[in-house]
């Protein structure tokens, strides 16, 4: 009997030795109220944050720059062209973020009035802003992103793109300080489909007077300044004419801009992108059809335009 008490007191004593441990073990962990599961935080809150970091990161006060990407189905090549581009620019500390300008309507696409609405979303929040393909990454540390305060500041200028090098050139990645874009008053509205807002744009930027500079002192050229990821077999070009397109769109438009944009934002989203922070926008355009027909051009439509365009030649 007293055999059984002792062994039931040792027993006792030491559940009672490894409670106490567990207690000290407990205490001794750092404690913490702040929760790491992602409450739901108004997006404009957190998009005031992250403008709010650029004066903690940059005391210098360097300009910020907000790099608009048109886009529509390039998912793949916008995984690539963020962490390229944040890797590129972080390298200048440049004060940076990345716009994606999704187009959401069900209408073309349109480059030249994506970077408008692009440009009426930010233009409160930065300085100058960067008209930049999704599928034109540089490669020569070189290539300074800095704040264009003479002119139009041409990045991808002809003798330096993968693909485009007439003198005139101006498309792939331009950047522009606000006043200057607010001044041309943007870009035309006029061209949907693929191809010449760019040159457009160009004689809007020579009729106001306004210099092109481009990079210099760049010992690269055209096969290795730039990687030009677009895949032209896997995406095709929307290189359709229809109706009057064609006619109207070689002419100079000083009709349409900004102050005639046409949009609504559809949502806002804030994506992570190997560590990297994008937003993108949805954007609906509005189509006049009454000035512009071709914003949806089937292929009845177009060949009975090609027929027409036949029979009037």
């Amino acid at each position: 009997m007293i055999v059984h008490k002792s062994m039931y007191l040792r027993f006792l004593a030491i559940i009672a030795l490894a409670a106490i441990g567990i207690i000290l073990m407990i205490s001794s962990l750092p404690i913490s109220d702040t929760c790491k599961c992602e409450n739901p935080v108004d997006r404009d809150v957190q998009h005031e944050k992250f403008h709010s970091s650029f004066k903690e990161l940059h005391p210098s006060d360097k300009q910020k720059l907000a790099i608009l990407v048109p886009f529509r189905d390039r998912f793949d090549e916008l995984l690539r062209f963020a962490p390229h581009m944040s890797a590129f620019l972080n390298r200048q500390l440049v004060p940076f973020h990345i716009f994606v300008l999704n187009q959401n309507d069900r209408y073309r696409f349109n480059r030249a009035s994506l970077i408008n609405a692009g440009f009426l979303l930010v233009k409160d929040h930065y300085e100058y802003i960067a008209m930049h393909d999704v599928d034109l990454l540089p490669l020569n540390n070189n290539l300074k992103y800095e704040y264009p305060a003479e002119g139009p500041l041409h990045i991808s200028g002809p003798e330096f793109h993968p693909k485009y090098h007439y003198a005139t050139f101006i498309g792939g990645i331009l950047l522009l300080k606000l006043e200057h874009y607010q001044m041309l008053n943007g870009m035309s509205n006029r061209y949907w489909g693929w191809g010449l807002e760019d040159d457009e744009f160009y004689v809007r930027i020579k009729e106001a007077g306004l210099e092109v500079f481009r990079p210099r002192n760049i010992t690269t050229g055209s096969e290795n300044t730039f990687l030009h990821v677009h895949d032209r077999l896997h995406r095709r070009r929307d290189t359709a004419k229809c109706f009057n397109q064609r006619e109207v769109t070689r002419r100079r438009d000083r009709d349409t801009g900004l102050n005639t944009l046409r949009y609504s934002l559809d949502s806002r989203r804030e994506l992570t992108i190997d560590g990297v922070a994008v937003t993108v926008f949805n954007i609906n355009l509005e189509c006049d059809k009454s000035q512009t027909p071709w914003c949806e051009c089937d292929s009845k439509v177009e060949a009975k335009s090609r027929l027409d365009s036949k029979t009037k030649t």
